[in-house]
């Protein structure tokens, strides 16, 4: 095992997503090209989702969450109703400017949340469900404006709370005993299992308040997880969104032990927004 003391290896950059040329079934399993028939269903909803400028290319580096964000807002908006047919996977890449991997990834956390499903035959493809899913994680949940006006503010409060915080443990001098604890809640974090990931994942969090030496602002770091994880708790943990935490899990630590500020802000900002994009699309 690597020395918990010193700063995590760089990691190699990402292609950026690019759409990809050959055209695809929309989703793994349906084989079957659309028909003339087909082709016509797909036109109406895709020259909508156009016109409303939702699926455009994501505009920050969260582009699994924001992707599905604007997915998920194209249907709770209605511009693809329950039970209609998803433009087709090459368009959709286009439209979204990203891979068709990374678009297959999304419709695949989708499908797993139950807000589409994938029919096989000639008429298949991937469509909305008929019946979409109800998110009702707190008892605000029916009165919309006061939802919104929670979720926003929970979520502002998060980002100035805990990006000061990712800040202020990169300014700090680190004990050795500070460092290999933040080492190895990083660690649990990486291999934890879905079942137990969120309890590692707050507990990192949470570390990051416990070193800096403010112990006031334990406590409100500890709210605020409960106030997200009790919103995220509204639907499936999502396999992609976990890897891309992940990975911005070690740039938030790197920056933090090599003593980083600026770095360790900003990777913390990048990472909240991620979760952000994804309850924004979950609930509006």
């Amino acid at each position: 095992m690597d020395d918990p003391r010193a700063p995590i290896p760089p990691e190699t950059p990402e292609t950026p997503d690019r759409p990809e040329t050959p055209d695809q079934p929309t989703a793994p399993g349906v084989s079957s090209a659309p028909s003339a028939t087909d082709a016509t269903r797909t036109e109406g909803p895709s020259r909508r989702l156009s016109a409303a400028l939702l699926l455009t290319a994501p505009r920050s580096a969260n582009v699994f969450e924001e992707t599905l964000q604007r997915l998920l807002q194209s249907i709770r908006l209605g511009l693809i109703a329950p039970g209609e047919r998803l433009p087709t996977e090459r368009e959709l890449a286009s439209m979204l400017d990203i891979s068709r991997n990374r678009l297959r990834e999304a419709l695949g956390s989708l499908t797993e949340a139950g807000w589409v499903v994938s029919r096989r035959g000639r008429n298949g493809g991937t469509f909305v469900a008929d019946i979409l899913p109800s998110l009702s994680p707190v008892p605000d949940r029916e009165d919309t404006l006061l939802f919104a006006a929670g979720l926003t503010d929970t979520l502002t409060l998060r980002s100035v709370v805990e990006v000061g915080v990712a800040r202020r443990s990169a300014d700090c001098t680190l004990s050795a005993s500070d460092r290999d604890r933040i080492w190895r809640a990083h660690q649990e974090c990486q291999g934890a299992a879905l079942a137990t990931y969120r309890i590692a994942d707050s507990r990192l969090h949470l570390l990051f308040a416990e070193i800096i030496g403010a112990p006031s602002v334990i406590p409100l770091v500890a709210d605020i997880r409960a106030r997200v994880n009790e919103l995220l708790d509204g639907f499936p943990l999502l396999t992609p969104n976990i890897a891309h935490s992940n990975k911005q899990h070690a740039a938030i630590v790197r920056a933090v032990l090599g003593g980083q500020p600026d770095a360790a802000a900003s990777a913390m900002a990048e990472h909240l927004a991620g979760t952000e994009a994804l309850l924004r699309g979950f609930y509006g």
